[in-house]
């Protein structure tokens, strides 16, 4: 386990001590990239998304589902709590298809059934969720991280979507940071040019979340210890807050 695993699973105890009912969504990027080339298969990129093969596929899958899921599960309940490593794929809780034919498979969700989740946040369990969808036929579907957060959030109705990246938050024209945004101003550093490259999927996700019904969503610095309970017991933002 390592230190960053260990404070966020200590976040997360914390959270839902105090009443709180955390949903985990992760990524894994870095990870299948390490076993990607472990194995000597190939990965190139399209717009930032990875070409997901049927081979990578399987390698994307192992890592998240079988490894990387299961570690901060494990993290969680180490640090006193109850988490339960699932993907979108179980109880067919996330559906989608494929989002471009040249991306493989890519898939953008469709469909997202919530009853699997309240039945865990019920009885006390964290439900920490791989972004890897059922596609057609049973077929797995490989999500951004973000993307599957802001749909499940958006389907809860959460009250907050923390999306936590690894810059300060949404930056302006002068590269400082905005503490909190309209979905309408959000939507237009993307149209203007003042976010660029990753930082546009994580608006677009923050604006989709709260048009869905989520309160706020906030794009934040992970890499800032305990970014997580600061924003919400802090006294002050961590990152840019999106809100209609």
């Amino acid at each position: 386990m390592t230190n960053n695993q260990a404070s966020f699973a200590a976040d997360m105890v914390l959270l839902q001590s105090l009443g709180l009912l955390p949903v985990v969504v992760h990524g894994g990027g870095p990870q299948i990239n390490k076993m990607l080339d472990k194995l000597e298969i190939q990965s190139t990129f399209v717009n930032g998304l990875r070409v997901t093969t049927p081979a990578v596929m399987e390698v994307v899958e192992m890592v998240l589902c079988g490894q990387l899921n299961k570690q901060i599960a494990s993290a969680i309940n180490a640090a006193g709590g109850r988490a339960v490593g699932i993907s979108g794929k179980d109880d067919a809780m996330v559906t989608g298809s494929i989002k471009n034919p040249e991306l493989g498979l890519v898939g953008e969700a469709e469909h997202v059934k919530t009853s699997l989740l309240h039945m865990l946040l019920e009885e006390g369990i964290i439900p920490v969720i791989a972004p890897v969808a059922t596609g057609e036929g049973g077929t797995s579907l490989n999500l951004n991280a973000d993307t599957m957060a802001g749909e499940i959030a958006g389907a809860l109705r959460a009250k907050q979507l923390l999306l936590l990246t690894d810059v300060a938050g949404v930056l302006d024209g002068n590269k400082q940071l905005i503490p909190t945004l309209t979905t309408a101003a959000a939507q237009q550093l993307c149209v203007d040019g003042t976010a660029t490259g990753g930082m546009i999927p994580k608006i677009e996700n923050a604006i989709s979340a709260v048009r869905a019904g989520t309160s706020t969503a906030v794009i934040m610095d992970g890499r800032v210890e305990h970014c997580s309970v600061l924003h919400l017991f802090g006294g002050g933002g961590v990152g840019t807050a999106v809100s209609d």
